[in-house]
């Protein structure tokens, strides 16, 4: 591995990270809110750290799988450290720990957040909340290398190391072709959700923010209630479906925009859509039944977008919420738990263990009980009708091990660290997965300043391995992945990321 490879990468992609900060700077400067000074500080520490990084390497070759993995982790550590500064330079945070975890919860689109008031912050602070979302959301890496040709095609490191999912899929030959498509789709979209809030009465700045972390399946919002705060049905509808948009395979969406309505042939679309609509009848049904909501037209037509609201919000991992679900029967939070544990379509923003992984493993499953019926028979795991290979199911059960081995750990260090045992597990569920609400002390309406630095640190760290997909962080802790010996070059490589 060529560490000067890595650093001038990273290097860029911190310099394109600062020339970001200048959006939120001149909307404090318009705001005058006492924010532009340090947002204005930031891009310089950032930009001045990006390029003496690249100008202080050299890529002297093609960028190798290892290298692409390093400078994905890298470059995301690294931006969540310097998007750190605007919440330190502004006050706004006590510490190092809670201004950390602000900026990744907001990059890997986690929606966590150490802020007990809000509505209180800057109108700065609180576009570069949302704005680390929306950058976060399609991944800064993507963009960099969408902007940044030069990169050719070792770039397409970069994008299987960060894109989510099991395969994600190039719809042009060239990467950067990729990256921007995916990208205008993704401009596009934020342009039709922020005009469809104007229409609703939301004003613009709010309509801006809350698209960002629509979009991004992020959660951070600009109300201490977030969508709740908005008591309308028209709002939150269009946010209903937007988060489920965004929790689709953005591939999808291009087709679609090209005139190819390809989502009903799609296997995944169609168990993620079952998800989301299922979980969202069975919640309304089930506060129906056992809570306080009424069987009355209002009541059954709030229960029904309530319902369907947390469900679109916790499955695409958006985390927004319309409803304190804490307050919901126990029936229904734990519906919301298991929904956790799907997340969005593969090539969605989403997070979460990925709804192709659940599908697949749901298949396999009943598989392995029609085996013990029929020992002799030869059966197949299917996608629509492309088998999938055993080397594929065997990475998928790996992954989904691991995912829940991470939850595991990360629940028992919550409970080291002195917390309940609902709040520890539902604080590793929310954070691994990119989340943001979990159960106990850190649900619908509360938040994760309470929590010690350590704390705090170990929740950074499960949103970090959760967004990049657990393989990608965990090699970089194997002493093979740093011997100095060279891989295979990977120009001209079709190989593609593992399960």
């Amino acid at each position: 591995m060529s560490l000067g490879n890595v650093f001038n990468v990273v290097g860029l992609i911190l310099a394109f990270f600062g020339l970001s900060m200048l959006i939120p700077w001149g909307v404090a400067l318009g705001y005058g809110d006492g924010a532009a000074l340090p947002l204005f500080i930031s891009f310089v520490l950032t930009l001045g750290t990006g390029l003496s990084l690249f100008y202080g390497t050299r890529l002297d070759s093609d960028i190798t799988a290892r290298e692409g993995y390093a400078i994905v982790t890298f470059g995301w550590a690294l931006t969540g450290f310097f998007g750190s500064l605007p919440y330190l330079l502004s006050g706004t945070v006590g510490g190092f720990a809670p201004a950390y975890f602000e900026a990744l919860s907001g990059l890997t689109t986690t929606g966590a957040t150490v802020f007990s008031d809000i509505e209180a912050l800057p109108h700065g602070i609180l576009f570069w909340r949302s704005f680390t979302h929306w950058i976060g959301g399609m991944g800064i890496i993507v963009l960099a290398v969408a902007v940044l040709p030069y990169l050719g095609v070792g770039g397409m490191q970069l994008f299987r190391a960060e894109v989510p999912g099991p395969t994600p899929e190039r719809l042009r030959p060239r990467i950067t072709q990729t990256a921007k498509l995916l990208w205008l789709v993704y401009l596009g979209m934020t342009v039709l959700q922020t005009v469809l809030y104007l229409l609703g009465g939301m004003d613009l700045f709010d309509s801006v923010n809350h698209t960002f972390s629509t979009l991004a399946t992020g959660g951070f919002s600009t109300r201490n209630a977030s969508m709740a705060a908005f008591d309308s049905p028209y709002i939150q509808y269009v946010t209903i479906v937007f988060m489920y948009l965004a929790g689709l395979n953005f591939a999808l969406h291009f087709r679609a925009v090209t005139g190819r309505l390809d989502y009903f042939k799609d296997t995944e679309w169609r168990f993620f859509t079952g998800v989301v609509v299922g979980a969202g009848v069975i919640l309304a049904l089930v506060n129906l039944g056992m809570g306080g909501y009424g069987w009355t037209g209002s009541g059954v037509e709030r229960a029904l977008r309530d319902g369907f609201f947390q469900s679109a919000s916790i499955t695409s991992t958006t985390g927004f919420v319309s409803a304190d679900f804490e307050a919901w029967v126990p029936a229904a939070q734990m519906i919301l738990f298991a929904l956790m544990f799907v997340g969005g379509m593969a090539g969605s923003t989403g997070g979460g263990v990925k709804a192709v992984r659940v599908l697949l493993l749901l298949k396999q499953s009943a598989l392995e009980i029609r085996k013990h019926l029929h020992p002799k028979g030869v059966f197949l795991t299917r996608v629509g009708r492309q088998v999938v290979r055993e080397d594929v199911m065997a990475n998928i059960v790996g992954f989904v091990l691991l995912y829940l081995l991470l939850t595991l750990a990360g629940a028992v260090a919550m409970g080291l660290l002195g917390m309940d045992v609902l709040t520890a597990i539902g604080a590793s569920a929310a954070t691994v997965g990119n989340i943001g609400p979990g159960l106990g002390d850190v649900g619908a309406t509360d938040n994760y300043g309470w929590m010690s630095a350590p704390a705090l640190g170990i929740l950074s760290f499960l949103m970090l391995v959760g967004r990049l997909e657990i393989y990608t962080v965990l090699l970089l802790f194997l002493p093979e992945t740093w011997r100095r010996r060279r891989p295979r070059s990977f120009r001209g490589s079709t190989s593609r990321h593992p399960a």
